[in-house]
């Protein structure tokens, strides 16, 4: 959509993304308490998914990431979902991203509104916590084995960019590199990342040089983080690999896992923090867990100022 490419997008200045897919279906009334997470969706409420970019769209993002962050084959497998079936739903998810910008656009206007298709790492799959521990004993050759699919039949379904996001280890982002190569559809490459470490431990130095030579990878960054991270990992990933940055963390607020509830102040709105990462080479901005419409609105209003 546009007259210009998602890469030329990032030349022209900050381009706003969505927030948290799941808390606003959650918001909607809609239970993602199992393994597939938002990805159920995909298959049982789609017009769920739909209506939950749309609010982004209509909030001021310029981007919708699909549910596709947990669908794998292996996931839908487990739940009696064929290949043919899984491949279907995963180009359904571009789908309803696609029909939500169709709808969100204006008649006339000259902003486009963009698709990424959202490929989580290796842990989502698995639904117990190691998404944020990385280290899964896997070689680099099984993990580009396990992304490759999803990931051709996603770029197939045309996207405008791939979404590698959550990676929590550098040597999943050496798979997931190497796995988007000859696909024609530019990726980002986002970490999780905690106290200027990946989830698995390596300095954030190393892990966005992995991407550094890549030229399918037109944005570095980090997503699903706290905002303080994000502060130090902005200009770091600038610097070690030139490339425009993407920056989509947490509200900020702290998860009991006994409780099973969140606690504690949203610190994403701290004064001038993201007009800051716009400074420090962000050009893709948005919010990831506990980041909602109100606040996707609330944050291209200020980096639009």
């Amino acid at each position: 959509m546009g007259t210009f490419t998602f890469p030329q997008a990032l030349a022209q200045g900050p381009v706003i993304l969505d927030g948290g897919l799941s808390n606003q279906l959650e918001a909607a009334g809609h239970d993602l308490g199992d393994a597939l997470w938002s990805a159920r969706l995909l298959a049982d409420r789609p017009d769920a998914i739909r209506a939950a970019h749309l609010a982004y769209y209509r909030a001021g993002a310029q981007v919708a990431t699909t549910a596709s962050y947990q669908a794998t084959y292996e996931g839908f497998a487990s739940r009696g979902i064929d290949a043919a079936r899984t491949s279907e739903l995963l180009a359904l998810s571009v789908q309803l991203a696609r029909e939500a910008a169709a709808e969100a656009q204006e008649p006339g206007a000259r902003q486009p509104l963009w698709v990424a298709a959202s490929a989580g790492p290796y842990g989502a799959l698995l639904a117990d916590g190691s998404e944020y521990r990385g280290r899964y004993g896997l070689s680099v050759a099984a993990l580009e084995r396990f992304h490759r699919p999803r990931l051709e039949v996603l770029a197939a379904a045309g996207p405008d960019v791939l979404a590698l996001e959550t990676v929590p280890d550098a040597v999943e982002a050496q798979a997931l590199v190497r796995a988007v190569r000859g696909l024609g559809v530019p990726a980002w490459l986002s970490y999780s990342v905690a106290g200027g470490r990946t989830r698995a431990g390596q300095p954030l130095a190393e892990a966005f040089a992995v991407a550094a030579d890549a030229e399918e990878v037109i944005a570095v960054g980090v997503n699903c983080c706290s905002p303080e991270d994000a502060d130090a990992a902005v200009p770091l990933a600038a610097r070690i690999t030139g490339r425009p940055v993407v920056v989509y963390p947490n509200s900020g607020e702290q998860w009991d896992a006994e409780r099973r509830s969140w606690y504690g102040p949203s610190t994403f709105f701290a004064p001038d923090r993201a007009a800051r990462w716009v400074r420090d080479g962000a050009r893709l901005v948005g919010g990831c867990c506990r980041v909602g419409p109100e606040d996707i609105g609330a944050l291209a209003a200020h980096v639009r100022e």
